[in-house]
């Protein structure tokens, strides 16, 4: 059985590593697997792709279709047309897809025009936001996917709403937590610790991207102002996404506690997140992270695809009003945040769950 492992923006990364040493053990176990790792091209900042493949001993691509730069659109055709020529040229048994970024969807589309089966890891989660072009790329991959894999028990609900029988989804558990469990030992203190004279639980990670907070002026300024008025003094350290970056220049935000920083590699951001008193952000990631090392979490979004970090974890969803943040805060400097539990299968044996399916699907499929 020959996949196609499709990644192409940082997301994915810690979605394949472990699925990719999952196959390589089944390898050595005699199973008849095999995979051929497709990097799109959609991030090709170093520090947005190159130094998680270096920190997670993920191999050197197979084929990098350097699709990266341009619009959506654009990124899409891109991805679309050489992917389509690869697969055309090197026949696969399945691709298997991660996540929702534009390479997600741009190659399960591909893929079923071709006639070859697409399993997607981390379907069915929906945050039901159509201004979000994430949930655009969960709605089309879900719709032309053959199999499911899935991290909750409200992804697989949100499946069986839509119509996919339940012979074709398969409850595994998160990939990312996988990763997170294997490098946690490995985590790294970055140079800004010592720069910044950070603490242990006396600072505030934050991260911010989306455009419902970063492309207005006016938004932005007023998140960052009141997280920084709420937060007491402590140390606020912002790794800023390019996307922010423009506009954090124009707006000019100076704060003594506000400190900009580049983006990290996955083992120093970790480290600085399993150190922090909390975490700000609009990922839904991190969400995910903060759940499993039992770090407050406060999500400066409207919606999540991700309800069991609310409902189990440690995360909180304030909205995009800066109006939630001062009551956040003092529940958090009181000591009075929730300690949440680790949502079910997050144990960091997914990717081994998911290559089991396939053995099983492969054999069964002849």
């Amino acid at each position: 059985m020959l996949i196609d492992i499709i990644a192409g923006a940082r997301p994915n990364f810690m979605k394949i590593a472990p699925i990719i040493a999952a196959i390589e053990k089944a390898k050595i176990d005699g199973k008849n697997i095999n995979f051929r790792l497709i990097h799109t091209g959609q991030h090709y900042d170093k520090k947005m792709s190159g130094d998680f493949f270096e920190q997670l001993g993920i191999p050197e691509p197979h084929v990098n279709l350097e699709a990266g730069g341009g619009s959506q659109s654009e990124q899409t055709a891109a991805i679309m047309i050489r992917f389509e020529k690869e697969l055309l040229e090197n026949p696969v048994d399945l691709v298997l897809v991660v996540g929702d970024v534009t390479s997600t969807m741009a190659c399960a589309i591909v893929a079923q025009k071709l006639h070859v089966r697409v399993a997607h890891v981390e379907a069915g989660i929906r945050s039901n936001d159509w201004s979000m072009p994430e949930e655009i790329n969960r709605l089309v991959t879900d719709s032309i996917t053959n199999y499911f894999f899935t991290t909750s028990v409200s992804a697989n609900e949100n499946l069986k709403k839509s119509g996919v029988e339940d012979s074709r989804v398969f409850f595994v558990g998160n990939t990312m937590i996988d990763t997170l469990l294997r490098q946690m030992g490995r985590f790294k203190m970055p140079e800004v610790w010592h720069t910044l004279n950070l603490k242990e639980k006396e600072y505030i990670i934050m991260t911010l991207h989306r455009p419902a907070n970063v492309d207005q002026e006016f938004q932005l300024r007023d998140l960052i102002e009141t997280i920084v008025k709420s937060s007491n003094g402590l140390s606020i350290v912002f790794p800023v996404h390019p996307r922010t970056e423009k506009m954090l220049k124009s707006i000019g935000i100076n704060y003594p506690n506000l400190h900009l920083i580049e983006p990290l590699g996955y083992l120093e951001f970790n480290y600085l997140v399993k150190n922090a008193k909390a975490v700000v952000t609009d990922s839904g990631g991190i969400t995910e992270e903060t759940t499993v090392m039992g770090i407050p979490c406060m999500t400066l979004r409207d919606n999540t695809e991700r309800p069991e970090t609310i409902s189990v974890g440690t995360n909180e969803l304030l909205g995009t009003n800066p109006s939630a943040i001062p009551g956040a805060f003092k529940k958090l400097l009181n000591n009075e945040w929730k300690k949440g539990r680790i949502p079910e299968l997050w144990d960091g044996k997914t990717s081994d769950r998911i290559v089991d399916v396939l053995l099983r699907l492969n054999e069964k499929n002849g």
